[in-house]
């Protein structure tokens, strides 16, 4: 019993209390705990790597570090938090592929198959040679044959969309990233078992490995889009990325055969020559190469699961980024000379100082004043648009609550929203996003000067972050509105007082 309360206080240095630490290591669906130094790295080292992160790239929503199977250090910048999911985009692309490796290892279907014999009510009208030859490796390895992608909307993309694709180069022989094959791999599981991806990975994957509540978007078919829409959290992630570092091997029993970890891990189409890019160095089946002897599973805006069998180490991050191979390179930078072969002495300083600024991480948030003389005069006040683009109809601001923060009521497309604003800290609430999905959202302003309140608001299971800044003058409302990825910054909109 000492032995394990001492466990328990090491945890608690590096995590920060003992009452997680313990609820931690009794949940047998999480990764065990350690401290950096036991596994052979040192606290400094990974508090380097976060403070890099956070100051130099714009942003990491967490970041998890497992080494010899154990989670050595993790976080999260509030608003996001351990709880809850984050879209993967094209990281959905390697559950895909796992499951196209467990309905094989059942005999439902061969990596030899052809794309068209699961489809033959879908075909053109004229069938060419390159399409009859094309396979289902050919859709995992993106060698399909296609010159450019068809549209991947879930409400456009089908089997009869992807087969009616010009296929100009003999499959096998050409690389084109083509998020559409990953739904036609996801499609021929669905045809060969009954089942959607993510009911058949439920039992198979899910369960085994602990991950709850997973969702997966699809297409108007019902046929899980394979290619993106797979939402989870952070640990999830770092359980997939351990399970192909323990070649398919969960707790003792065989969940993927380690032929297929190898198989598509492995190179099996070439794409580019550049020594210093992380998407130059080959692609397997839906999982890309990487240098230093490493892969990952990746997704849009800088969603990544890195594993690296040499130092038995998986590092994962999700994030809203622009620059996806800058995140590699400080993963290159700080973590992996970081890794030692062996346990290092303790550190139980430094470890309190990485558990510190691990749980004090946070979008940066807007920086400013807390009131302005200038609300009394515009609150209440409702700015109309003259027609616009982005379809803005009105905006008007009221005074927070108990004098703390504010609240932007936006009209946009027919709808109103009202978004809290906290002050110096983050206001959750909900947000409809202009494709009508109903986000979790959080939101917090400042008034960056006497006439201009500054608001960021993250819809915090996505990698999107907005930014508005309003500006008073005269009868006057200027408008500024920037997406941190995807978007960019739209033109100045000009409201009128009604």
């Amino acid at each position: 019993m000492k032995i394990f309360h001492s466990f328990l206080l090491g945890l608690a240095c590096v995590f920060g209390d003992v009452d997680r630490a313990i609820a931690m290591a009794a949940s047998p669906s999480s990764l065990p705990r350690s401290t950096p130094e036991e596994q052979g790295m040192s606290s400094t080292a990974v508090l380097g790597f976060v403070d890099a992160a956070d100051a130099g790239i714009d942003s990491f929503h967490s970041f998890m570090l497992v080494r010899h199977g154990n989670v050595v250090a993790e976080g999260w910048w509030s608003p996001y938090a351990a709880e809850s999911r984050h879209e993967l985009y094209s990281l959905s692309k390697s559950f895909t592929s796992t499951a196209v490796g467990m309905a094989i290892a059942e005999g439902k279907m061969t990596i030899s198959d052809s794309v068209l014999s699961y489809f033959t009510n879908d075909a053109p009208a004229e069938v060419s040679e390159n399409l009859k030859n094309m396979r289902l490796r050919d859709l995992l390895r993106m060698s399909a044959g296609h010159q450019k992608e068809v549209s991947t909307a879930p409400d456009v993309i089908s089997a009869k969309t992807f087969l009616t694709n010009a296929v100009p180069f003999k499959p096998g022989t050409h690389f084109l990233y083509n998020t559409p094959a990953t739904f036609m791999a996801s499609a021929m599981v669905t045809k060969a078992t009954g089942e959607s991806v993510l009911d058949f990975l439920k039992p198979r994957l899910f369960e085994p490995l602990g991950i709850v509540g997973p969702t997966w978007g699809t297409n108007f078919q019902g046929i899980s889009l394979g290619g993106y829409g797979l939402s989870v959290r952070t640990e999830d992630i770092a359980k997939l990325g351990q399970l192909y570092l323990q070649k398919g091997k969960w707790k003792g029993k065989q969940l993927i055969p380690a032929g297929w970890v190898d198989e598509a891990t492995a190179l099996q189409t070439s794409n580019g020559s550049n020594p210093k890019s992380d998407w130059d160095q080959g692609y397997g089946y839906q999982f890309w190469r990487c240098r230093n002897g490493a892969f990952r599973g990746d997704g849009a805006y800088g969603q990544y699961c890195i594993v690296m069998p040499e130092q038995e180490a998986v590092v994962v991050i999700t994030s809203g980024v622009r620059d996806m191979q800058a995140v590699m390179n400080l993963v290159w930078d700080k973590l992996l000379p970081a890794m030692e072969p062996q346990k290092l002495s303790s550190d139980p300083v430094n470890a309190r100082k990485l558990a510190a600024r691990l749980q004090g991480l946070s979008i940066h948030k807007p920086e400013g004043a807390a009131e302005s003389p200038i609300l009394k005069k515009v609150a209440g006040t409702k700015y109309v648009f003259a027609e616009n683009d982005k379809k803005l109809e009105s905006v008007m601001i009221e005074a927070g609550s108990a004098g703390k923060g504010a609240t932007v009521v936006i009209k946009k497309d027919g709808l109103e929203q009202r978004v809290e604003c906290g002050m110096g800290e983050w206001k959750k609430g909900r947000f409809v996003t202009v494709k009508k999905i109903n986000q979790p959202s959080a939101a917090c302003g400042a008034w960056a000067s006497e006439d201009t309140y500054v608001v960021k608001m993250a819809l915090y299971e996505t990698p999107f972050i907005a930014g508005l800044k309003l500006r008073f003058a005269d009868d006057q409302l200027f408008y500024d509105s920037e997406m941190n990825v995807g978007g960019g910054k739209d033109p100045q909109l000009v409201g009128k007082k009604q």
